[in-house]
């Protein structure tokens, strides 16, 4: 059987085996950053399990860029090193390696979702969190505004981690435009009322956004691709929205970015969304069609016939799946099964692949 989402997938000089890729799920099991065996084996487990490309979780170039103080980080040379062994890993066993990175923004300095995760106390491991102007995300505490020069730093901020994601062995970054973290804060007119250069007109409130993207693609190797993740709406009235994110998606392009991973929400504490089966698919496929840039889907996408029409109907060129992947790190090869393609296993586990369709 023929599977488009089986298909290769080429952006620049990489090769993607098929469509099936990992998101970025934060994991919130570092210390000071650094990734150790619970990521060496999170991650190295969905390669083996045929995923296409794997991504890191939301990965802070800066230590106040954090969600928590347990989030990944790719700040220093050290952190660089940290990662090689998995990115290393994850390329030997078929998958492309990628790693996201992030700016958590307003809705930093938080504890682990599994505590609560609500806002630190102060004496609690706290930390004075940033934002275009001082809008609290929710209950959570105001963030300070940032300024020119703190913004012009934090385009270096994200240039510099590009350049650690690059020596850890990363064949592809991922700029965290979404959920409401920093990026995204600047995008919407909830969140950003500057009235500077980089708030007011949509021209204004997307210029981070696109100096964060032309510093990292600048950086990156030509070769490699570049993605970024958008929130394509924040669910809210008088916030950002699609025809916004259509419009900086095309900037995004001009720049050089080579996949836009398509999400939304996340930006405010009272959104409205309309949750379902495939429910942010219409943003990835209006994206693509409306910027001529090609984007990935996420969004309760769990089962390989719903993924296998969102790519063959060209509603976007790959599926991004963090739950189903969650629950099934073989979620790849058991989709490939279902679809009735082939998929060569691992040596050490080709004992459990009984005849060419391993049933």
């Amino acid at each position: 059987m023929s599977s488009k989402l089986f298909s290769p997938l080429q952006l620049r000089s990489v090769t993607f085996p098929h469509r099936v890729f990992v998101s970025p799920m934060c994991q919130y099991s570092s210390d000071d950053g650094m990734p150790n065996e619970w990521h060496f084996v999170h991650l190295g487990s969905r390669a083996i399990g045929g995923a296409a490309f794997v991504c890191v979780e939301a990965s802070g170039v800066t230590p106040v860029g954090r969600i928590t103080p347990w989030d990944a980080g790719i700040w220093s040379a050290a952190h660089a090193k940290a990662w090689k062994p998995i990115a290393d890993f994850i390329r030997a066993h078929g998958s492309v390696p990628g790693m996201q990175l992030a700016h958590a923004g307003r809705k930093a300095s938080c504890g682990k979702p599994w505590e609560g995760g609500k806002p630190l106390a102060a004496g609690n491991g706290a930390w004075e969190t940033l934002g275009p102007s001082a809008i609290a995300f929710g209950d959570y505490p105001a963030p300070r505004a940032m300024t020119i020069g703190e913004i012009e730093q934090t385009v270096e901020d994200f240039r510099q981690g590009a350049k650690h994601a690059l020596d850890a062995g990363f064949d592809v970054v991922e700029i965290h435009g979404a959920h409401g973290y920093l990026l995204h804060n600047f995008c919407s007119p909830l969140s950003n009322l500057r009235t500077d250069a980089y708030g007011g007109a949509l021209e204004n409130r997307i210029r981070l956004p696109l100096a964060v993207a032309k510093a990292v693609r600048d950086f990156w190797p030509d070769d490699k691709p570049v993605f970024y993740r958008v929130s394509a709406t924040d669910w809210a009235d008088n916030g950002w929205d699609l025809a916004q994110a259509i419009e900086l998606c095309k900037r995004l392009k001009a720049i050089g970015i080579d996949l836009v991973d398509c999400s939304s929400g996340g930006n405010i504490a009272t959104q409205k969304i309309a949750l379902g089966p495939g429910y942010q698919v219409p943003f990835a496929e209006a994206i693509r069609r409306e910027a001529a840039v090609p984007t990935g889907a996420v969004g309760l996408i769990a089962d390989a016939t719903q993924a296998e029409q969102i790519v063959s109907l060209g509603q976007a060129d790959a599926v991004f799946l963090a739950r189903a992947m969650l629950r099934d790190p073989y979620w790849a090869r058991h989709a490939a099964k279902e679809l009735k393609v082939e998929m060569a296993w691992p040596d050490q586990y080709k004992r459990c692949d009984v005849g060419p369709l391993g049933r």
